[in-house]
């Protein structure tokens, strides 16, 4: 990545992400960088249609089986960790290739996250307490004061302003300017390209297929002994099709009403995804490939080698 791309594959939930990954990242030599929020906990494997070890025995991967299922992963996290997986590939002599699509995760690897000063919880209770009996005008001269940009919001934002300047020492204004700088710095040096990876009218059936699979390979048995060892309230619950799982297990529904729940609750998730990705990336650092198309390696070689 001598070029400084930042190289994404990304798309809906089925869609094949995982399989032209593979095989690009076979050909280039490359490491894949998860941006997967589910795959990122250890033994949450069949309903998240992790990769299996053969297939990171071809591809080096990073961030799959990365923490426990117990632990709260963010965004922030992620990304921080991302950046230094990118720099193993590199250091390796691997191209990083994230792929993945937990937008979020792409969206902050991309534009970073804005981080608020931190404030002392109790300096901040007590002067709230103060400033929620000022009136609106009130506030607004404060604010005209400390950070005049913010003074025309409402009443939260200008607590929120007087607050970091008076306990920060730091004006929102100019913290949101530097963030809005960073984010133009860092588009420049990794000027990302993606490749959304869409089957079109076929995913629905795809997403069928793919639950289907699931469930012969013994998704329901991998979750009976998750039950076992994972307490219910862990963050990787939350997964897709793992609460209708258990609710199977447990007796609270049939099989078949379980498998039906899933790909409707499935279908639901890659509307939401596809929504996300044709509104929130870029259209011209955009190419769009149908896997089931004859083309698909070809158009797959071509993004890679246009962005090199």
């Amino acid at each position: 990545m001598a070029d400084g791309r930042l190289r994404i594959i990304c798309g809906p939930t089925g869609a094949g992400k995982s399989a032209i990954a593979l095989d690009l990242g076979e050909t280039v030599n490359g490491a894949i960088v998860s941006a997967d929020s589910r795959q990122i906990y250890r033994g949450f494997d069949i309903g998240t249609a992790k990769t299996t070890l053969a297939e990171r025995a071809r591809v080096t991967h990073y961030g799959v089986d990365a923490v426990n299922p117990e632990e709260r992963y963010s965004a922030a996290r992620w990304v921080s960790e991302a950046q230094q997986w990118i720099e193993c590939a590199k250091s390796a002599g691997k191209e990083p290739i994230v792929v993945g699509g937990t937008g979020l995760y792409i969206k902050a690897l991309v534009n970073p996250l804005f981080s608020a000063p931190q404030i002392d919880p109790e300096q901040r209770a007590e002067l709230e307490r103060e400033l929620e009996t000022k009136s609106l005008s009130d506030l607004r001269r404060w604010c005209e004061e400390l950070d005049s940009a913010r003074a025309h919001l409402g009443r939260t934002q200008l607590i929120r302003a007087i607050e970091t300047a008076l306990l920060a020492g730091s004006r929102i204004s100019d913290l949101h300017a530097e963030h809005a700088a960073a984010i133009v710095i860092q588009a420049v040096n990794d000027r990302p390209a993606y490749l959304v990876v869409d089957p079109g009218d076929a995913l629905a059936e795809r997403i069928e297929s793919r639950v289907d699979m699931m469930l012969e390979q013994g998704w329901a048995d991998e979750v009976r002994e998750l039950m076992r060892a994972v307490p219910p309230e862990a963050p990787a619950w939350q997964a897709s099709g793992y609460t209708v799982i258990r609710d199977y297990i447990d007796g609270s529904l049939d099989l078949s009403s379980a498998r039906q729940r899933i790909i409707i609750e499935t279908r639901q998730y890659a509307k939401r995804q596809r929504t996300w990705f044709r509104h929130q990336l870029p259209p011209a650092a955009v190419t769009l490939v149908n896997p089931d198309d004859s083309r698909s390696r070809e158009i797959v070689r071509d993004w890679w080698e246009t962005t090199e």
